[in-house]
């Protein structure tokens, strides 16, 4: 006999599989469920848990259960892609937005991520992605001047690889990266639409060029429910 909380999470989990409750929908609340399923609030809770647990809703305090949009974007650990590359390969709708474009003196944490000299000047870029209409990526990136010595907010809101290999001849040849959870910053905030979510998954990446020149640092911040990192592994 299944558990009364397994049942609940099953029926709740088809119908949001199978879009009969659409992403961004509320649940309905406590109450409702304790009625409809004729169970106590912890049977309820238990079931909530566990669809939450398991990516299909998100718990906000003070203001119910919604449910998440289940069909993630696959975002390559290995390897590197711009967003405009991952965004056609994926077929979906997205944007742009510029909202800073400075050369700037390199404070001393850019020197130490970078491996700069004194002289050295800096591109700090930041940047918005949209994807359906949904501002879900914060890009802040940092080129090293010496490399780059000129971006324009056109390049910017287009490719900047694209530029950097068509218009400049660069060959870039690797990335190191780290993944880590933080809280959300005041630029999250500001620039994204984190609809309650209070972490982001930060994605830091080292860029270098073929002859192994540092020319590049990001901070690739992105909203927990929309991406699934994946990569492909063989056992030596």
């Amino acid at each position: 006999m299944e558990v009364k909380y397994l049942s609940i999470y099953n029926d709740i989990m088809d119908s949001i599989e199978n879009k009969i409750i659409k992403p961004g929908e509320k649940l309905p609340s406590e109450n409702e469920l304790m009625q409809k399923y004729d169970v106590s609030r912890d049977t309820v809770r238990k079931a909530l848990d566990l669809l939450e647990g398991n990516g299909y809703i998100h718990k906000i305090k003070g203001k119910g259960s919604f449910v998440l949009d289940i069909d993630k974007l696959d975002f390559p650990i290995t390897g590197i892609i711009t967003f405009k590359e991952l965004s056609e390969k994926m077929g979906v709708s997205s944007k742009t937005i510029v909202h800073e474009l400075d050369l700037i003196e390199p404070d001393k944490f850019l020197v130490k991520k970078l491996e700069l000299s004194k002289e050295d000047l800096i591109w700090r870029v930041i940047r918005a992605r949209e994807i359906d209409n949904k501002k879900i990526i914060l890009d802040k990136d940092y080129f090293n001047n010496r490399y780059v010595p000129n971006l324009t907010k056109e390049v910017c809101k287009s490719s900047i690889y694209e530029y950097l290999e068509k218009d400049l001849r660069l060959t870039i040849g690797f990335a190191k990266k780290e993944i880590t959870v933080q809280q959300v910053s005041n630029e999250d905030k500001e620039y994204l639409d984190l609809e309650g979510y209070n972490m982001v998954v930060v994605v830091k990446s080292y860029t270098y060029l073929d002859d192994m020149n540092l020319f590049q640092y990001t901070e690739s911040r992105h909203r927990p429910d929309k991406f699934r990192f994946v990569d492909f592994a063989r056992r030596k």
